[in-house]
């Protein structure tokens, strides 16, 4: 197979792959591809209409699980054959539970599969996200409610424009300035991978919203659909001296944009504690788990 790098002008051909999947996960959609490339060195080939993609993370080669029309153990066997033509092991990341177990019916104790908690997703009832009921909620309804009282005459907007986009770039270069000190190594990738998805806005087919105070954004957000009956956040930025800033632009960009799903889906933790606790605090409704798949 004949992998290259993603650019903007491959969305058809790789949607065109996507379409079969039938999965909640982030992974398969191709800005989080696009996007996220510079990240992992993400390469991708086309056979038979069927997706291959495999990127670098940590000075190790992994697939992802092919998504397209070839059946399962073909597709298998391709990964399997350039592997050995690269002479590297075969490593298939961000494999769900549901596509392990149609791994294991095709090729049944060939591989084996190892659970990665870092890697997996939180998806959360839009309509909790929205009205936030409940006393395990009480202190994003009191962030959100801190948020409006201090700031009177905040509103919220949806992204439409170019104008908003560039916007929204301004706010996220100062965004970027005020966690200059943070140990976190994964922010610098955060930050560009959210500056192309500003920048093909339109190509990306993604909806945002912002949250302005006296017209000024001091909160944005950017997703997609992602199936019928989930949304995801591929990004959210707020000011860092902005109280409440993330809980609003949460519950905001859910009554707004994401209404109609069941989930939204607000991707991984990635490892991270501060992350992870954050993305638990909003009690998720399902974590939604992946792994690698490796031959024994």
């Amino acid at each position: 197979m004949n992998f290259k790098s993603i650019e903007i002008t491959d969305k058809k051909a790789i949607d065109n792959c996507l379409q079969y999947k039938n999965s909640r996960a982030c992974d398969y959609c191709f800005a989080n591809l696009f996007a996220w490339q510079h990240r992992y060195n993400t390469t991708f080939a086309i056979e038979n209409n069927t997706l291959f993609a495999k990127f670098n993370e940590n000075g190790t080669t992994f697939y992802m699980f092919p998504v397209g029309k070839m059946p399962l153990q073909k597709s298998l066997e391709l990964l399997e054959e350039d592997a050995r033509n690269n002479k590297i092991p075969l490593k298939i990341k961000a494999v769900s539970e549901e596509i392990w177990r149609k791994i294991q019916a095709e090729t049944p104790d060939k591989f084996m599969y190892i659970a990665e908690r870092e890697n997996f997703e939180y998806l959360y009832l839009t309509e909790k996200l929205i009205n936030l009921s409940g006393k395990k909620l009480q202190s994003k309804r009191n962030h959100i409610n801190r948020f409006k009282t201090d700031n009177p005459a905040w509103e919220f907007q949806l992204i439409q424009t170019r104008e908003d986009c560039y916007q929204c770039w301004n706010m996220l270069k100062t965004w970027e300035a005020e966690n200059a000190d943070s140990s976190d190594p994964s922010l610098i990738y955060d930050f560009e991978a959210s500056k192309l998805m500003l920048k093909h806005f339109e190509e990306l087919e993604l909806q945002g919203g912002m949250i302005k105070v006296n017209g000024k954004i001091v909160a944005f957000s950017l997703g997609e659909p992602l199936t019928n009956d989930t949304f995801v956040v591929h990004t959210e930025k707020a000011h860092r001296d902005m109280n409440g800033g993330y809980a609003i632009i949460n519950q905001q960009f859910a009554e707004n944009i994401a209404a109609k799903y069941l989930y939204v889906n607000r991707e991984e933790d990635m490892g991270l504690d501060s992350l992870r606790k954050a993305k638990l605090s909003y009690k998720p409704e399902i974590l939604l788990q992946e792994g690698i798949v490796v031959g024994r």
